[in-house]
C-alpha cells in the first residue's frame, strides 16, 4: 500500500497545501518517512489524514468558481466502528462547503471496504448542497464496496454505480472530468424524465 500515491498529474492546476481556502493549507510532507498506517500497512506520505483511523484522502482539485472539489480516497471506509463519514464531513467537506463548494467528486477505487451505519451524515451533506445545484458522486467504487454503500442506503443522497463505475479519469484534465461526470448525471436525469 505504501506504493499507492495520490494522483499527482494535476499538480500544475491545483495543490491543496498551497490553497489558503483548503482544509490542508500549509501541510508539509516528508517524502522519506512513512508514518500513516491503515491497520498494519504504511501508506504513502502524500495522503492526508483527517481524523479517521482507516481512511485517508487527497483533495486533488478545487474550482471555487465552478463550485466543485475532487477528492481521492484510500483505505477502509468504516462508518460502523470509526464514524469515518463524520471525520470526512467535518474536516474536509464542511470547510469546502463554507467556501462555496457544492459539487463533490470522490474517486474511490482505492477504498477497499465500506462498513455502513447510519446514513444521516450523507443526508445532512446532501441537504446542505442540493439547493446550490450540488451533488456527491462516488467514482469507480469496487463492486462489493458499492453493494455495501447501497445496503447502508446512501444512494438516496449520493450518485454511484452505473456509468460512474468505469471512468478513465486519470487520462483527462480536471475540467474534462467535471464535464464528463455532469454529462452522466444529466443523462440519468433525462432518463428519469421519460
Amino acid at each position: 500500500m505504501h506504493d499507492i500515491e495520490p494522483y499527482y498529474k494535476w499538480r500544475n492546476y491545483y495543490i491543496a497545501s498551497e490553497d489558503k481556502l483548503s482544509p490542508f493549507y500549509g501541510t508539509t510532507y516528508d517524502e522519506f518517512k512513512f508514518t500513516n498506517k491503515i491497520y498494519n500497512y504504511f501508506i504513502h506520505p502524500q495522503w492526508d489524514k483527517f481524523g479517521s483511523q482507516t481512511l485517508y484522502g487527497k483533495v486533488l482539485f478545487v474550482d471555487y468558481h465552478e463550485q466543485v472539489a475532487m477528492i481521492e480516497l484510500i483505505g477502509e471506509w468504516n462508518d460502523s466502528l470509526y464514524n469515518d463519514i463524520m471525520f470526512l464531513k467535518r474536516k474536509v467537506v464542511n470547510p469546502l462547503i463554507d467556501e462555496g463548494v457544492s459539487k463533490f467528486i470522490l474517486f474511490c477505487e482505492h477504498v477497499l471496504n465500506f462498513h455502513g451505519d447510519d446514513n444521516s451524515y450523507y443526508e445532512e451533506w446532501w441537504d446542505e448542497i442540493k439547493d446550490e445545484g450540488g451533488y456527491i458522486c462516488f467514482i469507480n467504487t469496487l463492486q462489493h464496496v458499492q453493494q455495501e454503500m447501497e445496503r447502508a442506503q446512501i444512494q438516496y443522497y449520493t450518485n454511484l454505480g452505473a456509468d460512474l463505475e468505469d471512468l478513465d479519469w486519470r487520462r483527462r484534465l480536471p475540467q474534462q472530468v467535471i464535464l464528463q461526470v455532469e454529462n452522466i448525471l444529466n443523462s440519468q436525469i433525462k432518463q428519469l424524465d421519460y
